[in-house]
């Protein structure tokens, strides 16, 4: 069922105090300084929207893994990340020292048309991740309006996506541009892509993605596999994988998903192996079995030419999970060229979020995609078929 979006909202939204559940969970350093802004700056189109139609509007989102300690959560604040929302919208935003008690309450009751109030860390609160009712409550008292803006969390259950909204039936519960894109562009991958479909699957583990990869065996023509979950699918077919990373007790899995795509799924034929992770300068290519003491690093040259040559056939590419340890330079080289692949494909191409978005915008390479998924888990639990509470609390068309 297709939801509201922003389009359903009155035109004139002056005199209207706007919630908005933003993603603002953005890549960090250990004092919380920011070392990635895509998060904010995909929030943009949405908060920019909303001021344009004289709404106030009150952001909010969690940020990192706060204990409970205000010691140890300070670089968990949000105040980094209101200056930087604040430099990319060109105008001043407020930030609350909380998210549902006082501050909060009198920042939000004097906030004018074309304002910005950010709350606190949400998961500052218990009431966040225990989908406190009480929480949500106070929360949906500050606004008029509730828009779910934050797809990388709507896999969640958090008392902003779910019990946040359900407070405020009867009011405005919409979609904001960056969700609606999303729902948009996996509707399409799951209902009528275009054909030849094909998919490449990397990262660590294959546990992460079992529900992934059997839905995806009944929608796509093929499935390139790469990253380090490789050698747990190599190592189910008596292929020696040396001392690389290996999920020994998904080996019955593995065999499985081999036995069910059957036809369907691309293993690499060679390797990037080194003798270890810290040792770049032994670095061999190898086919066959890896040699013992030796780790598959990335997908070997004759692998990328495969690949590639698949893609390039392609209508429609998703692409969820490096092909190897891109984020060290030597050992970058099959995750690049398979995303440089995709910028020259004629295809429609989508980028799974998590490291995979990080490392096509790490190459320059992110505009040049059809999409950029904001949502690594949210990706792969839509994909998957699993319902979202928090969509369901957003009214339909």
């Amino acid at each position: 069922m297709a939801k509201k979006t922003l389009a359903d909202l009155p035109a004139n939204l002056k005199g209207s105090k706007v919630l908005v559940r933003v993603d603002f969970n953005v890549p960090h350093t250990s004092q919380g300084e920011i070392s990635n802004d895509r998060r904010i700056r995909g929030a943009l189109s949405t908060i920019q929207k909303l001021l344009d139609s004289g709404a106030a509007v009150i952001a909010m989102s969690h940020f990192g893994r706060p204990k409970g300690d205000p010691q140890q959560d300070r670089p968990f604040t949000m105040d980094k990340i209101a200056k930087r929302l604040g430099e990319l919208l060109g105008k001043p935003v407020q930030k609350a020292n909380d998210s549902a008690g006082d501050d909060a309450t009198k920042l939000a009751a004097n906030l004018k048309s074309g304002e910005v109030l950010l709350l606190e860390n949400l998961r500052f609160h218990k009431g966040e991740q225990g989908s406190c009712p009480l929480y949500a409550t106070k929360i949906a008292a500050l606004g008029d309006i509730y828009v779910n803006d934050a797809f990388g969390t709507c896999h969640r259950k958090d008392a902003s996506m779910v019990a946040l909204p359900e407070a405020m039936q009867g009011k405005p519960r919409v979609v904001g541009t960056l969700v609606a894109k999303e729902l948009e562009i996996l509707n399409t991958l799951l209902s009528r892509p275009g054909r030849p479909f094909v998919a490449l699957l990397g990262g660590g583990k294959v546990s992460d993605k079992i529900g992934f990869i059997k839905a995806l065996l009944n929608q796509v023509d093929k499935i390139m596999v790469g990253g380090a979950m490789t050698y747990t699918f190599l190592k189910a077919q008596g292929i020696g994988i040396g001392a690389s990373r290996c999920e020994s007790d998904k080996l019955d899995v593995a065999s499985e998903i081999l036995s069910l795509g059957k036809g369907k799924i691309e293993l690499p034929v060679d390797h990037l192996i080194v003798s270890a992770l810290d040792a770049p300068q032994t670095a061999k290519v190898v086919e066959g079995d890896i040699p013992e003491g030796w780790i598959g690093i990335d997908i070997g040259p004759k692998t990328i030419s495969k690949y590639e040559a698949i893609i390039a056939s392609a209508k429609t590419v998703v692409w969820n999970g490096p092909m190897g340890k891109f984020e060290d330079e030597p050992y970058s080289q099959g995750t690049r060229r398979i995303a440089m692949a995709m910028t020259k494909s004629q295809a429609i191409t989508v980028v799974g979020g998590g490291e995979t978005a990080e490392a096509v915008e790490a190459f320059g390479l992110d505009e040049k995609m059809s999409h950029v998924s904001t949502g690594g888990g949210a990706f792969l639990e839509y994909v998957e078929g699993t319902p979202f509470a928090a969509l369901a609390q957003i009214e339909d068309k």
